[in-house]
């Protein structure tokens, strides 16, 4: 798996732990159906102490911190823009009380393109809301296998691939990522073009649909792309 190559006509970096990732979740699956594609779904698994500092809460309250104050501004902000975005479309978002491993929750994503592409819907939709609830642990095997399930997927296997094979494709796409250009997400991916933020989804369409007309700007309107909740 190569970072920027695909035969899909549209490649989507997604982290199940990205506040931003799940606001974008909704449109784009929206945009995937409208226009009866399939996207190349993939994770990138965010290192967020390597620019944001690490940080864990207990009962709401800092016990463990190495971010500075404008680290902790950053990461403020960061939750009231997706907030506001997220609660439009009728789901809840609260701050995590630590910084999570997404890794098995995110390989879950290559189990689900390689075994059961139509059901990547379901498995996001089965994911995300609850883990911004914080009632999901997306560090637990068997927590991962039961969101499968929930899916309807079938998750045989799954605790092998998440050690072995879905480990090593995961890993490998990793240390692709940051030399090829891609650093946070959502980010789409197409001709080589790089896209980060869901702000660029009305670009990804007009791409996608031959390009008629001059380049749309950056505003959009989510009940145009409006699917099923996650």
């Amino acid at each position: 798996m190569k970072a920027l190559e695909s035969d899909a006509p549209l490649i989507v970096y997604i982290d199940i732990k990205s506040p931003y990732a799940f606001a974008a979740i909704q449109p784009t699956l929206a945009l995937e159906k409208a226009l009866d594609m399939r996207f190349d779904w993939r994770p990138l698994t965010l290192d967020i102490p390597s620019y944001l500092g690490s940080a864990r809460k207990s009962k709401g309250k800092v016990v463990e911190s190495t971010r500075s104050a404008s680290q902790w501004e950053r990461i403020k902000y960061g939750y009231r823009d997706a907030r506001r975005y997220v609660e439009r479309q009728g789901h809840m978002l609260k701050g995590t009380e630590k910084i999570w491993d997404s890794s098995i929750a995110n390989i879950g994503i290559l189990w689900v393109m390689q075994n059961d592409r139509d059901r990547l819907g379901d498995y996001l939709r089965t994911v995300y809301p609850p883990f911004w609830r914080r009632e999901l642990d997306i560090e637990d095997v068997a927590v991962v296998e039961a969101s499968l399930g929930q899916a309807g997927i079938d998750s045989t296997g799954f605790a092998a691939f998440q050690q072995g094979e879905g480990r090593a494709q995961h890993d490998a796409l990793q240390s692709q990522l940051h030399p090829s250009g891609i650093y946070g997400v959502p980010t789409y991916v197409f001709d080589d073009t790089i896209l980060f933020g869901r702000e660029h989804l009305p670009y990804v369409r007009w791409h996608l649909t031959g390009r008629q007309g001059p380049a749309p700007d950056i505003a959009y309107e989510i009940d145009a792309m409006e699917t099923q909740p996650c």
